[in-house]
């Protein structure tokens, strides 16, 4: 992935010197001179990340932070401080504006593309779609009376057995508790209000936590493939 990032100085030979090495590492790199400019060309590329001084002509660091953090086309940049002003004081009243990060010059050049990387990574982490949970394959061969997990033989005492082939009789269906209090106990079995749950749980245990969802208080649904 080719990050964006936005340099705002008021200093061409810093521009152009951190400009020149983050394009060295593959970035696509726009600049800068002012606060006003800096909001134009943010809206207009859509950096993942802003290099921002805070001593600038036209509007300073903290206030094009605080522009940056209102337009809700810029929600997700990352805005990081590189200045001058170190003291406490101005490092808290840059995170006051909304910046996320605070870095302070001097710094050597190698250091602030560690940090940049860094940095970067936390965009990458942020946009990675979740791994797809892999359900486990169940078999379950009724005139044996016998179920398989992912090609294992399991063992299941009668109800849990009844249970487990009540809710994949229809994978991705609901179904009510006391639907399966009537299926599976009979209506002229008192059961405590907890059986079906205690049931639920062991089967869990010996078929994989995410085959059975629970809807708490309607019921339980067996997930499909």
């Amino acid at each position: 992935m080719s990050h964006r990032i936005l340099l705002v100085d008021d200093e061409p030979d810093i521009l152009e010197f951190i400009r020149y090495n983050l394009l060295k590492e593959g970035y696509e790199v726009y600049t800068a001179p002012d606060g006003a400019r800096a909001l134009e060309a943010a809206i207009r590329h859509r950096p993942h990340l802003i290099l921002l001084d805070r001593m600038m002509p036209v509007m300073d660091g903290a206030e094009t932070c605080r522009a940056i953090r209102r337009d809700p086309r810029l929600r997700e940049t990352i805005v990081v401080f590189l200045s001058a002003l170190g003291e406490e004081e101005q490092q808290l009243t840059g995170f006051g504006a909304g910046a996320d990060d605070y870095l302070v010059k001097p710094i050597r050049m190698k250091l602030l593309v560690s940090r940049v990387k860094a940095i970067l990574k936390r965009v990458d982490e942020s946009t990675e779609a979740p791994a797809e949970k892999r359900l486990p394959k169940i078999e379950i061969d009724r005139e044996r009376y016998a179920v398989r997990c992912d090609g294992r033989e399991i063992t299941l005492p009668r109800k849990e057995f009844a249970l487990l082939d009540l809710l994949a009789s229809a994978p991705g269906k609901l179904i009510p508790r006391e639907e399966i209090y009537t299926r599976i106990w009979g209506t002229k079995v008192v059961v405590g209000d907890r059986t079906i749950d205690v049931h639920i749980r062991k089967l869990r245990q010996k078929i994989g936590e995410d085959r059975i969802t629970t809807v708490k208080g309607v019921g339980y649904r067996y997930e499909a493939q």
